[in-house]
């Protein structure tokens, strides 16, 4: 079994009791420099969860760990056309919500690609939170951007798109097509997509996480975990939560905004790439 890589990002700025939901990470500071190298290193190590099925990742081990962290950089990233996707965002969210809401991979988008250098449409993940009564569904939007004005009016106009009546029933019956029948909580799943289901009641059990991703004027004007870069990086992500608050937002599923401000999208994207490369 795949061990559960240990915490890298720390939670900077969080409200529960608003609306929508407010999270903000960080990755800190060393030796005077932002901590892009270790959140690379990081990402990697949540690679094989995120870009394998259930029945794969779960059966990661030292005889087979090579093979399955090949086919899983493969999987992810199996293109020299990298300069607009999106897939590196969608593995940010993955690992913040795995390990700050305590949610479960459902399906493997990536595992579904249907030919090399496609992305994978529809949500962004595919997660539950498994509960004794209930299963939640958590179902994700990324926009791995540099620019947070972008990143918030591209994220509304689909937040409004993916919560169609047809959008969202086309969407249940793929993800119940990509649904592991080993993962132990397939059924449970299925039952809750199920066609029969009201929408009403699947909203219920509905959240989507929104991750936003931005280069920060907080982040590059400081080299180190001060008060003065904590009182800056929290008035700028407020200021950035208030601008998607301000929107119009769908209002029939709960919407949580997740901000992982960064000091360069594009380095961090190209040392990505590079990184994979290995792999490939």
């Amino acid at each position: 079994m795949m061990k559960y890589p240990a915490p890298l990002l720390k939670v900077r700025v969080s409200d529960f009791a608003a609306e929508p939901w407010l999270v903000a990470m960080c990755a800190g500071y060393e030796n005077g420099e932002w901590r892009e190298e270790q959140l690379i290193e990081h990402a990697m190590e949540w690679l094989p969860e995120f870009s394998l099925k259930y029945s794969e990742w779960s059966s990661l081990g030292a005889s087979n760990a090579v093979k399955l962290i090949r086919k899983a950089a493969k999987a992810l990233y199996n293109t020299e056309k990298f300069k607009n996707r999106g897939e590196f965002g969608e593995l940010f969210l993955h690992m913040i919500l795995r390990h700050v809401f305590g949610t479960i991979p459902a399906i493997c988008k990536m595992h579904y690609k249907d030919s090399r250098n496609d992305t994978v449409k529809g949500f962004d993940c595919v997660h539950v939170v498994a509960k004794e009564s209930e299963l939640e569904l958590w179902i994700g939007e990324v926009k791995f951007y540099k620019e947070i004005t972008s990143a918030i009016r591209d994220v509304v106009k689909e937040l409004h798109e993916h919560t169609e009546r047809d959008y969202l029933r086309d969407e249940f019956v793929a993800i119940t097509n990509k649904i592991d029948e080993k993962w132990p909580h397939s059924e449970r799943l299925k039952m809750l997509l199920d066609e029969n289901t009201s929408l009403d009641d699947i909203f219920d059990s509905v959240s989507i996480p929104v991750l936003l991703t931005y280069d920060s004027d907080a982040i590059n004007s400081h080299t180190k975990v001060t008060d003065d870069f904590k009182a800056a990086f929290e008035k700028e992500v407020i200021e950035n939560w208030q601008k998607f608050k301000g929107k119009d937002l769908p209002d029939s599923i709960n919407i949580s905004l997740i901000l992982l401000p960064l000091k360069s999208k594009a380095d961090i994207q190209k040392k990505l790439h590079e990184e994979l490369q290995v792999w490939n």
